[in-house]
């Protein structure tokens, strides 16, 4: 079994080496340009960032990074195991190897659930078929096996268009025969859970054909699994589904966020599906010389979709992101205190708390505190003359402004104390 979280382990790198190309790009730009300045020449091309890439601020790292963390620890916890790869929008999950039919497709459902609910995206719903399904429903129609993939991108268009415009394309622009694109109509507008998989059992069409007949089987079988794991409300056999991408053999996958009434100064998202996936058992074989065939399975989480998604919806809700994890502030009210900051700031790090302080040799104290309101700093450690004296520090939430007083020696201990609890 070859579980594969593509680009987990190296999505450090990736980012890296974006930025340091972006950087390279305008140190290159400098220097190209003045050095044909000196030969009074005008430069005949321009150094842009790679097209699909873009600079990201503080704040929308560590949006990203949250998304890409849920997402990578739940790959982790279905037992991934981590492949560099320069993917940049999608994170990949994929299972290969010979096992029990839909016990590994079922697990990635389950995984795209977890996923989904865990960054709170709102109500979502997977839409399920089988590719089997869908060149059996052709067969069944009467569709020339020769327009198959031609007719497959059209369907692939119904979460896009309506059935009349699908049908129009394919009856005018395709050449498809009117009443075999209305028996096509009757099925790709049918969608449910296990009780159509039953009901598709004994469609006089459907039912004889072989490739549609096992697919069904199957899907019966997923449904079953899919309960188990307590998702099946989750999932919808859907009839529509065709996925148009030819690497795909059994089961196919694509879930959606459904709409929820837009709110006073919201705009409509529509972004598509967030996440889609399914069996393509045919595909490690075309790169193997030996052509080994390697049943695979696996889904694709689209970052770069959520992560706008939850841009816009942070945007609209006004909502502050902190672009550092630091959890206190070493601060004085006194000048020429920086050595007793410096000794208080190491004390903190070396137990392990994230911690921060002004380069400043004699910083105010309002600055300081601003500071730690406009980060989101919650605590601040007050050192100065009257605390020095005295062997204490004092404590200060920067959300209530409330400051007690402690025993120097018991600082740690009640900095992590306040933490655990908050």
């Amino acid at each position: 079994m070859v579980n594969g979280v593509r680009n987990a382990t190296g999505l450090a790198s990736v980012q890296r080496s974006h930025f340091s190309y972006s950087f390279f790009c305008q140190v290159a730009e400098a220097v190209l340009t003045s050095q044909l300045k000196a030969h009074q020449e005008k430069p005949n091309f321009v150094i842009k960032i790679p097209k699909g890439t873009r600079d990201l601020s503080p704040q929308h790292m560590v949006v990203r990074e949250k998304i890409l963390d849920l997402v990578i620890s739940c790959f982790k916890r279905h037992g991934a195991k981590g492949m560099d790869t320069p993917a940049f929008e999608l994170k990949d999950f994929d299972i290969a190897g010979q096992f029990d039919p839909m016990i590994p497709d079922a697990e990635c459902l389950k995984i795209i659930c977890e996923i989904l609910s865990g960054l709170q995206l709102g109500d979502f719903l997977i839409k399920v078929n089988d590719r089997r399904i869908v060149d059996g429903m052709f067969a069944a129609c009467g569709v020339p096996e020769s327009k198959f993939r031609a007719i497959c991108s059209s369907i692939d268009k119904l979460d896009k268009m309506a059935w009349k415009d699908v049908r129009h394309e394919m009856v005018a622009k395709k050449g498809l025969a009117p009443e075999v694109a209305d028996r096509i109509g009757d099925y790709v507008q049918c969608h449910g859970g296990v009780s159509l998989v039953e009901q598709m059992f004994q469609d006089p069409r459907l039912s004889q054909n072989k490739q549609a007949l096992e697919g069904l089987e199957d899907l019966k079988l997923l449904f079953e699994y899919l309960t188990l794991f307590g998702i099946a409300e989750k999932i919808s056999f859907d009839l529509s589904l065709a996925r148009g991408l030819d690497y795909y053999t059994g089961v196919i996958y694509e879930a959606v966020l459904l709409q929820t009434p837009t709110q006073a100064g919201e705009e409509p998202l529509n972004v598509g599906s967030v996440a889609a996936g399914g069996r393509y058992d045919g595909l490690v074989g075309m790169f193997d010389p030996k052509g080994h065939k390697v049943p695979c399975v696996g889904l694709s989480i689209g970052v770069e979709r959520i992560f706008y998604i939850v841009e816009q919806r942070m945007k609209t809700k006004g909502e502050k992101v902190r672009t550092t994890e630091t959890q206190v502030f070493v601060a004085t009210p006194q000048k020429n205190f920086l050595q007793e900051r410096l000794k208080l700031i190491t004390e903190l790090w070396d137990a392990g708390i994230k911690a921060e302080m002004l380069y400043k040799n004699n910083p105010k104290l309002l600055t300081q505190l601003h500071y730690c309101e406009s980060t989101g700093i919650p605590l601040v450690v007050i050192i100065g003359e009257q605390e020095l004296k005295e062997g204490i520090i004092k404590i200060r939430s920067v959300a209530s402004r409330e400051e007690v007083a402690i025993k120097r020696e018991n600082l740690v201990a009640e900095i992590q104390k306040r933490l655990s609890e908050s």
